[in-house]
């Protein structure tokens, strides 16, 4: 018996001393909970130093513990708001890059429209002097009503343009016929033969349709930018629902209740319970790519013939080429415009005003030279601001898809996709076995980690989703050079082939649109409108095949 003590004793030793040892390392474990835990400033209080029974628990596993019921609360309270700010980090990166650029396209386009008008002035003065200061707020009136347009948009180029060389050619007409008196009647006549008698040759015309063109895709374009940030800025603040947080809960701190505080959730894990917690972000995806296509195309424009630089910068060598043409035309301008309006009324003798001189009119200015060309808007170019921007619409393209992915790829969130073997899968340390789920809101009805109700659409997604769109159908109408104000919010009008490419005259007619961009028009307006129309089109489609008939007969 004495010969089986001493290793009966070793034996108990070693077991007592295992059993000592097993219980200081839980106390380790829970210690480095607890220290994890104050470090985020919550009461040391709330965490035992000890595992304890885990039965008040109601997300995290109800073992042995290392967690209490307040830790559990705060815990859940804090996995939200660090889910919070990763998302609001990833598109508040994206927003400031959309507010940057639309910042400074909207301080270029600005400046640029000061730069001209400051331009013409001064060569103008420089050349016609007196005539032209006492005609001055013809020119200063223009460029009003074209920074009107661009701000606020509701300015129709096309009248206001006629307008201008109507005006311009009384101004001229008198000015060429200074021997007579003219009764406003009288010039209001003379206006209506600008067209017929092309008293400016072709630079009205030209004029007209780059004007158009450029001052269209430039001021959507500044919109689309605005547009973008708006979107990012509102989708960015997101509100968890309660299965949503309890998914966040059990990936992000449950482990550090099992004393796995140095092991990160696997990466499919995360992907699920991001693409359940940012479903209806998802959703957003589709309209967004479409979107950044058609912004893309108006960019192309802007570099191209839409390029409202080389409309701008050479304006006042234009319109001076078209007092030219009214001067050498002048004469028989004049008798045309005597044989319609009849013969005018000769001043008096003593009220003879003194006729335009020839050389007040016959210098012509010359373009800058490229090497000369001014810049603006701290010394850039429009082609070096689409350039850029373009880059950064390319890398924005299908971010609200990738946007489970991204917050998975922050180290905070989830450990690596390599990492697949240890690593936190929501109940141990081992493989996670679930198959990722797809995007979108339709897609998480099978997620294995976040409940969600696929059939209630978050109310601000769908919001968002109908500004994308219609903005998108504006790039399509900017980029064929047509100025639209689209009454129905849906995408019935945005069809197959609007972004096609066709040139300004083989583009659909303005009787297919409602031109003229109304910005005062309010959301709620023009979802009565759309609402109302919703009723009418039984009526409008039976209008539409009578007509159709009709002109199916006349081609007969």
């Amino acid at each position: 018996m004495a010969r089986f003590g001493l290793p009966a004793l070793l034996c108990a030793l070693a077991v007592l001393s295992a059993a000592l040892l097993a219980a200081e390392l839980k106390s380790k474990s829970c210690s480095e909970v607890r220290r994890l835990y104050v470090s985020k400033g919550f009461n040391k209080n709330d965490a035992p130093l000890h595992e304890i029974n885990g039965d008040h628990l109601k997300i995290c596993s109800q073992g042995y513990t290392c967690c209490s019921q307040e830790m559990e609360e705060k815990y859940s309270l804090q996995s939200k708001d660090d889910f919070k700010s990763v998302v609001s980090e990833q598109c508040n990166h994206l927003q400031a890059i959309f507010a940057s650029r639309y910042k400074k396209f909207d301080e270029f386009f600005k400046e640029l429209l000061e730069n001209a008008e400051k331009s013409l002035n001064e060569m103008f003065v420089k050349t016609y002097g007196h005539l032209y200061m006492q005609n001055s707020e013809l020119f200063k009136d223009l460029f009003v009503e074209l920074k009107r347009y661009y701000v606020v948009g509701n300015v129709n180029l096309e009248e206001m343009l006629n307008d201008f060389w109507a005006r311009l050619l009384e101004r001229m007409f008198r000015l060429v016929n200074s021997q007579y008196h003219f009764t406003d009647e009288y010039l209001e006549c003379v206006s209506k033969y600008t067209e017929q008698l092309k008293p400016f040759g072709d630079v009205p015309r030209k004029l007209k349709l780059q004007v158009t063109r450029a001052f269209v895709a430039a001021r959507t374009f500044a919109q689309g930018l605005a547009v973008a940030r708006d979107v990012v800025s509102k989708v960015s603040v997101v509100s968890p629902t309660a299965q949503c947080a309890q998914a966040l809960l059990k990936m992000t701190y449950c482990s550090h209740c099992r004393g796995l505080v140095t092991v990160k959730p696997c990466y499919n894990y995360c992907s699920n319970i991001m693409r359940g917690c940012l479903a209806n972000q998802g959703d957003l995806d589709f309209e967004w790519n479409n979107f950044i296509d058609a912004m893309l195309m108006v960019a192309e424009r802007l570099e191209g013939p839409f390029n409202i630089e080389s409309v701008m910068d050479p304006i006042d060598v234009k319109i001076s080429d078209a007092i030219m043409n009214m001067q050498d035309n002048s004469v028989q301008v004049s008798q045309k415009v005597f044989q319609g309006c009849g013969p005018p009324r000769p001043l008096p003798a003593g009220r003879l005003s003194r006729s335009i001189s020839e050389s007040a009119l016959s210098a012509r200015f010359r373009p800058h030279h490229p090497e000369q060309r001014p810049t603006t808007a701290a010394g850039t170019s429009l082609d070096r601001l689409v350039t850029d921007v373009k880059e950064k619409l390319k890398q924005a393209k299908k971010f609200w898809s990738s946007l489970p992915s991204s917050v998975c790829n922050d180290e905070r969130m989830a450990a690596g996709n390599g990492n697949e073997d240890d690593c936190w899968n929501g109940k141990g340390k081992s493989r996670y076995l679930f198959a990722v789920t797809g995007n979108g809101l339709a897609n998480q009805g099978n997620n294995p980690e976040v409940q969600v109700d696929t059939s209630k659409p978050d109310i601000l997604i769908l919001r968002q989703i109908m500004a994308l769109r219609v903005m998108t159908s504006k790039m399509k109408n900017a980029y064929n050079g047509n100025d639209v104000d689209f009454f129905d919010i849906s995408d019935e009008s945005s069809g197959e082939g609007s972004g096609s490419g066709c040139e300004y005259q083989q583009c659909p007619s303005e009787l297919e649109y409602n031109a003229t961009d109304h910005a005062g028009k309010s959301a709620n307006d023009k979802a009565d409108s759309a609402g109302a129309r919703a009723g009418a089109q039984p009526c409008l489609l039976t209008v539409l095949c009578v007509v159709f008939l009709l002109m199916q007969r006349e081609w007969r």
